[in-house]
């Protein structure tokens, strides 16, 4: 019914680039437009934390720690969000998932809002 897909993740240096997408699809996403889509990370140990989302009238937010290297952006026709990461750090390193919000707003950075979820690709910056 509903399938969130991540892709892009891999094994890079510091200060290096990736691009990460995540494709939407099945009977729920045929209202894609409508879903505030999320972009959360997981360091090992640490809670996840919502990193950069984009409402559905492409509002976007930033968590302070990737203001500015971090770009979060969607295509509706096609289905899909991708997170552009810039200037990658060791500390970054993380699994990154995406998720889907049927309020459609970007409002709050709480997890639960979060309908829909990836299974999540994982990023890793070496120094």
């Amino acid at each position: 019914q509903a399938q969130l897909v991540e892709s892009g993740g891999g094994l890079v240096q510091a200060g290096d680039s990736l691009r990460l997408s995540c494709a939407a699809s099945g009977r729920t996403f045929s209202t894609f437009e409508v879903y505030a889509m999320g972009w959360f990370r997981r360091v090992q140990g640490k809670e996840r934390e919502l990193i950069a989302a984009i409402s559905h009238r492409g509002t976007t937010y930033y968590a302070d720690s990737v203001k500015g290297s971090f770009t979060i952006s969607r295509d509706n026709a096609k289905n899909m969000v991708s997170l552009q990461l810039n200037s990658l750090k060791p500390e970054e390193t993380a699994d990154y998932y995406c998720a889907a919000n049927p309020r459609g707003v970007v409002g709050s950075t709480r997890p639960e809002l979060y309908t829909y979820w990836g299974q999540g690709t994982e990023v890793s910056v070496c120094s």
